[in-house]
This record gives structure tokens, C-alpha cells and sequence, in this order.
């Protein structure tokens, strides 16, 4: 007679493990070669890779067209400072980390939270009375988007929704696809320099709605949200009591006329997990060191949300330990003139790039304030031979070689991003090319319509 025996196995805190055996006369043997079965490979892709969607690799991978041979390239698409070498980190920067490398005491595994000493120093270049901060309030984490990723997975579950502005960096849609949210754009009103349409941002608001996202300053509008604005945005916050994700990597890019206004410091109850790191403020994107804030002084999050990216953070053995072994010099003794010469010659771009393009009949360019970008509106009835900004864009590239990212890529059509880090000589010339693009295209009112008839 056949018998089955299930053996559960486990103790402490590991999950039990179910242990199959079949006996057949006293020979025991697995599951897997039961008698009629056929093994045959079945391997596929896991549900959270087939919903893991980038639009900006979906829109600029599938844009098939060749620049203008006869001129040469200009990027001015990808948000990465150090691309050109105009734009080097400080000295200073680049001798905390060779002393560390030097040292050989930061090339082993730390806590998946960051060393507590690093956690210390962000806390202490972070903190203020309007917004305290202790070690425990921060998380480092391998760049600003592993920060948003832990974000928003502690905050939000499946079938939940997040609020998130249009235009808007596309990887807040991506994370939260690949995770089961529910993505709800809330619109930014160029009109008014990006600011949101709080009424357009309170009607999305409903049960499942987990945390809004504030950017601030704007990736891709280089706007920066004033003190007034963001005070109403807490106040929408408040009313729903719905939790603010701030994604602040560009804190404190802002140009000299403006004022960054971390938006923790203006909070009186809504809880707040505040992204940022070394990127684009140290201009080293890619040495991966970001960090969480937590600001809950009514202890809404209480230990529930701390412990949880606590645990989240365990997936992975965190940020770079040599970075991490620098950070404390990196913050604190970093000259202050090496950001002030940064956001000059920023500053400097943006303003030749929106008098350019502000002259240039069809195109209506937004005023940045800081950040690293500028958005363009296109007047499409005055292109009417391209469908949209996509094809607008294609063709700027195959005619004069000067490539900018579709703001169709930030859900936000007829309209394109130009990246201003580049150095003034390109921004100039890329300029000049995108004014013969341009009028070389343009139709007027009486011409657009006669176009529109031949087609």
C-alpha cells in the first residue's frame, strides 16, 4: 500500500517549508518524478517585469531617424551634468573619496541603512528648527531613485493609487506600475510657471489614494514652487490627510532671484518623506548615493513607517560604502562658491536659451528658475505637417541634428525639454539650428489652413 507523508519544516523566525515525500513500497521519491509526469521548461517572465514601463525609453527607442550627416550632434535630451566635462564636481569632492579609497576601512558590507556616522552628517546638513532631524530620520539609499522606489513601496500597496504631476519625471509611473499603483495625473499650469491646479489635484483624491508626489524644483519644467504655493499644497495634504512624497533631488539648484523652500520646513501636520542625494546638486550622478528624510512630528508614520523601510532596505546591502565613507566631508566642506559658480553658468544658459527660443515664431518657451531644464510649448496649428511633438522633434533631429526629448515622454504633449548643462557655445548653436528649423516649417494662420486643405 502506497502512503504520503508532509513533513513541515521551520522554527525561529524562518517561514515553515513544506517537505513532500511519496512512498511506493517503501521507496521514497520526489514529486517531480511522479509517475506520468513530463518534464518540460517552463520559464517566464515575472508579472512586475511585463508591468515595468519606462515612456521614455518607449518614445525615444522607437524614434528611427538619422541625424543631419553634415552637422554635428547636440543633446540636449539627457539630465546628466557631467556629460560634456563643463560642468566638474569640486575638488574637494573628488579628495574625500580618493582619501577613502586610500584608507581601506569602507570596503566591506555596512547596514542596509547607511553607517550610523553617515546618517549623522545628513541629518546634521539637513537639519533645522523648522524641520529637526536625528540620524534615525534618514535612510541612504543607492541614488534618489532607490529613495523614491522604497518611498513609495512602504507607503503604497497594490490597487492603491499616487498622485503625480503632469508633466512629470516618468519614472514615479514606471516604479509605480511595475508595483500594481495606480498612477492619477494631477495637471501643472504653465501659464503659471508650473505651479499645480490645486482644484484639478484635491478632485483626484479618494480612499485608495496612498501619498501624493511634490518635485520641487521641477524635472522636466525647472520651475521651483514659492513659499505661498507650497502652503496651499500642504493644505490640500491636510483636508485629505494624504501623505506628501517630496522628491527634492534639485534642492537648492535655484537661480539667485529665486527661494528654495524645502517643503518639511513649512509643515505643521502632514507627514513627509523627502527624497535627494549627491547627483545633480554634486553633479556625480553616477556614484548612486541618495537618501529618505522622514519628517513626521505628529508622529503620524510613527515606528510602522520607519520600520518598514527599515525592512524594504534590507533587499539590497545599500549605497556605495566608499561614497558613504566621504559624505560627511562632501557635505560639509564643500566650498559654497563651487555651487554658486554652478547655478551661474546655469543660470547663464537658461537665459540666452529662453530669449532664443522666445523669439522664434511657434515656439512659446517657459522661464526656469532652477533646476537643469527648460520646457517649450509648440504651437502646433503653425507646424501643421507634423502630427505632434514626436514627430516635431524626429525631424528637428534628422534636419538639424539637435535632439530633444518629446515632453509627450512626461505625459504632457506639444511641448519639448531642453536639458541647459551643456556648455554656452552649444545651447547657442543648438539654438541658431532650432530657429531654422523652425522657420523653414512655420506656417502662418492663412498658410496652416491652406496646408490643412491639401491634405
Amino acid at each position: 500500500m502506497d502512503s504520503y507523508l508532509i513533513q513541515v519544516n521551520g522554527h525561529g523566525d524562518h517561514a515553515p517549508v513544506l517537505d513532500v515525500h511519496l512512498k511506493t513500497n517503501g521507496n521514497s521519491i520526489s514529486p517531480g518524478k511522479a509517475k506520468g509526469r513530463k518534464p518540460r521548461w517552463a520559464v517566464r517572465a515575472s508579472e512586475m517585469s511585463k508591468k515595468t514601463f519606462n515612456p521614455v525609453r518607449a518614445i525615444v527607442d522607437t524614434m528611427k531617424v538619422e541625424p543631419n550627416p553634415k552637422k554635428a550632434m547636440i543633446s540636449l535630451s539627457l539630465g546628466d551634468p557631467t556629460v560634456f566635462g563643463n560642468l566638474p564636481t569640486n575638488d574637494e569632492v573628488t579628495r574625500a573619496v580618493k582619501e577613502v579609497l586610500d584608507s581601506g576601512r569602507y570596503n566591506g558590507y555596512a547596514p542596509s541603512v547607511g553607517y550610523q556616522s553617515c546618517r549623522e552628517a545628513v541629518a546634521t546638513y539637513y537639519n533645522c528648527p523648522e524641520a529637526p532631524l536625528t540620524a534615525q530620520d534618514v535612510i541612504l539609499t543607492s541614488g534618489c531613485s532607490q529613495a523614491i522606489e522604497l518611498a513609495l513601496a512602504v507607503l503604497a500597496n497594490p490597487g492603491q493609487n499616487i498622485l503625480v504631476p503632469r508633466p512629470g519625471f516618468s519614472l514615479y509611473k514606471t516604479l509605480a506600475l511595475s508595483m500594481g499603483i495606480e498612477v492619477k495625473l494631477y495637471n501643472l499650469l504653465p501659464e503659471k510657471a508650473w505651479e499645480i491646479d490645486l482644484k484639478h489635484l484635491e478632485s483626484l483624491v479618494d480612499e485608495k489614494t496612498a501619498c501624493l508626489i511634490v518635485n520641487n524644483p521641477s524635472n522636466p519644467c525647472g520651475s521651483v514652487f514659492s513659499k505661498r504655493h507650497l502652503q496651499k499644497i500642504l493644505a490640500v495634504a491636510s483636508r485629505q490627510c494624504v501623505p506628501i512624497l517630496a522628491d527634492e533631488i534639485y534642492g537648492d539648484m535655484v537661480f539667485a532671484d529665486c527661494k528654495y523652500e524645502p517643503i518639511a520646513t513649512l509643515s505643521t501636520n502632514v507627514p513627509i518623506l523627502s527624497c535627494g542625494g549627491l547627483a545633480k546638486r554634486w553633479l556625480v550622478p553616477g556614484w548612486r548615493m541618495g537618501w529618505i528624510l522622514i519628517h513626521d512630528r505628529r508622529d503620524i508614520f510613527g515606528n510602522e513607517i520607519r520600520d518598514g523601510l527599515v525592512r524594504l532596505s534590507q533587499r539590497i546591502l545599500g549605497p556605495c560604502t566608499i561614497v558613504q565613507g566621504a559624505l560627511e566631508r562632501i557635505l560639509h566642506r564643500t566650498p559654497p562658491e563651487f555651487y554658486h559658480n554652478t547655478l551661474s553658468i546655469l543660470k547663464s544658459n537658461a537665459d540666452l536659451c529662453y530669449a532664443a527660443l522666445s523669439a522664434i515664431p511657434g515656439l512659446q518657451p517657459v522661464r526656469p528658475e532652477g533646476a537643469m531644464y527648460l520646457m517649450v510649448g509648440i504651437e502646433m496649428e503653425h507646424f501643421p505637417e507634423f502630427e505632434n511633438d514626436v514627430e516635431f522633434t524626429e525631424r528637428l533631429i534628422s534636419e538639424q541634428s539637435v535632439f530633444c526629448l518629446p515632453a509627450t515622454c512626461f505625459e504632457y504633449p506639444n511641448f519639448f525639454r531642453v536639458v541647459i548643462t551643456v556648455p554656452e557655445e552649444m545651447i547657442l548653436e543648438a539654438c541658431s539650428r532650432i530657429q531654422e528649423f523652425c522657420e523653414m516649417h512655420y506656417q502662418g494662420a492663412e498658410g496652416a489652413q491652406d496646408l490643412e486643405c491639401d491634405k
